[in-house]
């Protein structure tokens, strides 16, 4: 393979569950709806948070105009403190750079993530980044993967995808022919559509050196 392509989520970064859910529980309250009716918009809202501007999903949320910007900046700071390498990933990304392996990174993450990325202890190890919050696509849309590939300078085909298959991630990168690698840390896998799955498979990022 010429390129490796790796999710952001739970597969370098693991997703801070605590903190995040003190964040959307704070939204909830200032939110003027039952939190059956908050849970409903939160679902309907997701794509809008992961491919514009918070403000646009906050608003469509129901969040009152005078709370926007304290939201908001709560978000960023939560990315600030997010964006930790899992054990590995530094040395894997650079082990790949040395053997001359494209590395990119494709996340479906709302605005914060790239704004915090240049400070971040991921910055520079990858030869392309892919934000859905920055391009307006997510994954699995088969363009956000060609858009990646494209800017690695590699077909499809040459691509490996690790991800932990959240958002139909896998079955996204294996269409536009890439090769899905599904990352499990643990006993079992974090989401039901990768359950029975019977590709490829690491346990730790250093096992991605084994596959190139």
């Amino acid at each position: 393979m010429r390129a490796v392509i790796f999710d952001l989520w739970d597969t370098l970064v693991d997703w801070p569950l605590a903190e995040g859910a003190v964040l959307r529980e704070r939204i909830a309250e200032l939110v003027p709806v039952d939190g059956h009716e908050f849970e409903e918009r939160w679902r309907e809202n997701y794509r809008l948070s992961q491919t514009g501007p918070l403000t646009d999903a906050y608003l469509a949320l129901g969040l009152p105009d005078e709370h926007l910007v304290e939201q908001v900046e709560a978000r960023h700071a939560f990315g600030r403190g997010a964006l930790c390498p899992r054990p590995g990933v530094v040395h894997t990304l650079s082990e790949l750079r040395r053997r001359s392996v494209k590395t990119a990174v494709l996340s479906n993450c709302s605005e914060e993530v790239p704004a915090a990325w240049a400070a971040s202890d991921l910055a520079g190890l990858f030869d392309a980044e892919t934000f859905s919050s920055e391009c307006g696509l997510m994954k699995p849309d088969a363009e956000i993967y060609l858009r990646t590939a494209r800017a690695l300078g590699q077909a499809p085909e040459d691509c490996l995808f690790v991800g932990d298959g959240a958002n139909n991630e896998l079955s996204g990168a294996e269409q536009v022919g890439m090769t899905p690698v599904l990352f499990q840390a643990g006993d079992t896998a974090h989401w039901p559509e990768v359950n029975d799955w019977g590709g490829l498979r690491v346990t730790t990022i250093e096992e991605v050196l084994e596959l190139c």
